[in-house]
């Protein structure tokens, strides 16, 4: 293998695991500011009880941390996609792509969440190593 082709594989593995990490640590932020009050009284204004409050919570926090370790990424991502899913059409109602109520942010982050979906965690993941322990240690 040309050394060319050993540094692009090392840079896009980098590049997935920034992608992985930008990603886990938007949703993980999100998901931290749904455990204040305020979001549990806004969540019957779009027709979800207030008891919704910690489950959509956790369903943001937990994935988050999941795919920046790179475990289960690819089941956290269709998590994620889910939820972006239900803020476009539920939460936005698809008012309009910019401005306020506008999807764009929320177009990417499900973007870059099907992508994890599809590829999964990269080279660089706690999954890899795991999956490198010879078969006899567990």
């Amino acid at each position: 293998m040309a050394t060319a082709e050993i540094k692009e594989k090392i840079l896009n593995d980098t590049v997935f695991v920034g992608v992985r990490s930008i990603i886990g640590v938007i949703f993980i932020v999100h998901g931290m500011s749904k455990f204040n009050p305020g979001f549990g009284d806004f969540l019957p204004n779009i027709g979800l009880p207030p008891e919704m409050q910690i489950p959509i919570a956790l369903a943001e926090v937990i994935p988050g941390i999941l795919i920046i370790s790179g475990i289960l990424s690819r089941i956290s991502s269709a998590l994620i996609c889910i939820i972006m899913i239900g803020a476009i059409f539920h939460v936005k109602g698809m008012q309009s792509l910019t401005g306020d109520g506008g999807i764009e942010f929320d177009l990417i982050l499900l973007g870059a969440s099907l992508i994890i979906m599809i590829v999964g965690p990269g080279r660089i993941s706690i999954s890899q190593v795991i999956r490198k322990i010879p078969r006899w240690i567990h």
